[in-house]
């Protein structure tokens, strides 16, 4: 598939879900404070223009820094659980068993716990909610490691980290990058939790409030759309780094 079809493809797609998005309000006379058109959305965009840049920053920069955190953080631990069976058996359960506690009920938590550190908390829940799956990823990377390729390299005098960077860093990173690109997702939504849940004023979450507070439908939607925009961008930009790193996986699939 070259070039064009990439974007050709995705860009028809969306033109689809705009034009069916519209026929489907049109078609059932819906008024703008049930579901707001397509349409409808521009004059917000323009209206709020100032306020849509400012809130983007702040949501963009806050969620980008959860999700590196996350990258940090979750490589760190599935690494000591790939390469130790004791800590990825005690770890497991603990980490499934925390992923299982629905987001929305940490963000009181951590807002009375860290009083008045907005920016703190937000990035916090957003690497409290996309750090599991790129544990998990390089976790089971590891420990389906072939034996057959340690066994080499330690006969051959091969040291815990060389073992890591030639062998078990390169096969997991096709897992690496599909569980970033899951992560990705989860950390926007994870700082848009905060910024709904408990509002402090900043953030697309604290322009959503501001569109409900107001009855102001078409904001709320175009705030929406703002976040989806963002979050394909995010996941663009995983993809693209994945063809650097490991673009060998690709062409070994396709070839």
């Amino acid at each position: 598939m070259n070039w064009k079809h990439k974007i050709l493809i995705p860009v028809t797609a969306l033109a689809l879900f705009t034009l069916g998005w519209e026929a489907l309000v049109w078609v059932n006379q819906w008024p703008a404070y049930k579901m707001a058109a397509p349409s409808d959305l521009p004059a917000a965009f323009v209206e709020h223009f100032d306020l849509f840049v400012q809130m983007s920053w702040q949501t963009l920069w806050r969620t980008v820094a959860g999700l590196a955190l996350s990258v940090l953080a979750g490589t760190l631990l599935g690494m000591i659980m790939g390469f130790s069976r004791i800590a990825r058996e005690a770890l497991y359960p603990l980490l499934v068993g925390f992923n299982a506690i629905p987001k929305a009920t940490l963000v009181p938590v951590i807002a009375l716990i860290f009083i008045g550190q907005h920016d703190f908390n937000t990035v916090l829940m957003a690497f409290l909610i996309s750090f599991f799956p790129i544990a998990v990823s390089v976790s089971i990377g590891l420990s389906t490691l072939e034996p057959e390729y340690r066994d080499i390299l330690r006969s051959l005098g091969a040291s815990r980290v060389t073992l890591f960077t030639k062998i078990a860093l390169p096969k997991t990173l096709p897992e690496f990058f599909g569980a970033l690109k899951v992560a990705a997702t989860l950390a926007f939504i994870g700082t848009n939790l905060v910024e709904i849940v408990s509002p402090h004023g900043r953030g697309l979450g604290a322009l959503f409030r501001s569109g409900e507070t107001n009855g102001d439908y078409p904001l709320m939607f175009a705030v929406l759309i703002a976040l989806a925009v963002m979050g394909i961008l995010i996941y663009y930009a995983v993809i693209l780094l994945e063809r650097i790193f490991a673009g060998w996986a690709e062409r070994s699939e396709t070839g």
